[in-house]
């Protein structure tokens, strides 16, 4: 457990003053936002930068639309209005119990089974307003091309552009639901393997349902394997294969790549990595 900041205490007491704090902690770091976790209680969702400031209604609106779409599982529902602290907002969602897979553990049939849950979602009206953002910039794919393939090291850039047009060379595919961080920590489980919620949608947007698949790997390839089709199975290896799946799908929802520097530092280890294990 981390030790909250005063500050991040402040917030929540001022959200849910109702609520005893004694047992809060911080969650480990996230890149949007600090998050206090209050035990059995709530979750309380603090943005770090002014562009987090600013998309929080948004994603709390994706929230409330998920919450009345009859998914098989949890996710958090807000339980305050998003509200403001200096240059800050903040938002309390509600507690979702269970606890996450280590990396490599599950099986096929638990990752079917969130893969299925989410891409069933019926995609439209308010929850399609609320999430798609790429009307609002440029594409994904001029992104990769005009912001990150330049500032590659020489070495890397002539097979970043052979992977950004093997994934330009998709069969498109109609949009589902995507999470977009799919596994990890965002997904519990009960002790006996039942699926009991999916949270952290801040990722979440229209695209190709084989991008969460990829982002299932967190369970193991050969999980992933067994649990889609072989169609499904090898776009999602397209997918992850351009800069690892969890990288691109920051550039791929319509939001400002506001540091492409940062984000070219993430993915070259990640490319190097990559070739060490071929």
């Amino acid at each position: 457990m981390t030790k909250a900041a005063p500050e991040l205490l402040e917030i929540a007491s001022a959200l849910l003053p109702e609520v005893r704090l004694d047992g809060a902690f911080a969650a480990a770091d996230g890149n949007v936002h600090d998050v206090l976790l209050i035990p059995g209680v709530a979750a309380v969702r603090v943005s770090r930068r002014p562009l987090g400031a600013v998309s929080m209604p948004r994603r709390v609106e994706v929230l409330r639309q998920l919450a009345s779409a009859g998914l098989p599982f949890q996710v958090p529902e807000p339980l305050t209005p998003v509200t403001t602290f200096g240059d800050r907002a903040a938002v309390a969602v509600s507690w979702i119990d269970g606890v996450a897979l280590p990396a490599g553990a599950g099986d096929p049939a638990q990752v079917a089974e969130v893969l299925e849950a989410v891409r069933s979602v019926p995609l439209g009206g308010s929850l399609l307003a609320a999430l798609d953002d790429r009307a609002q910039g440029p594409s994904w794919s001029a992104v990769i091309a005009e912001e990150i393939l330049p500032r590659l090291p020489v070495r890397w850039r002539t097979e970043g552009e052979r992977r950004l047009d093997a994934a330009l060379a998709l069969e498109p595919v109609p949009d589902a639901l995507v999470h977009g961080d799919l596994g990890g920590s965002n997904v519990h489980w009960s002790a006996d393997g039942k699926l009991l919620g999916v949270l952290d949608w801040d990722m979440a947007m229209p695209g190709d349902p084989a991008i969460d698949a990829a982002l299932m790997a967190w369970h193991g390839w050969d999980n992933v394997r067994r649990a889609v089709s072989g169609v499904t199975y090898r776009r999602a290896r397209t997918w992850d294969a351009l800069f690892g799946v969890g990288h691109l799908v920051a550039a791929m929802n319509g939001r400002p790549m506001t540091s492409p520097d940062g984000f070219v530092a993430a993915i070259v280890p990640w490319l190097e990595a990559d070739a060490r294990q071929a």
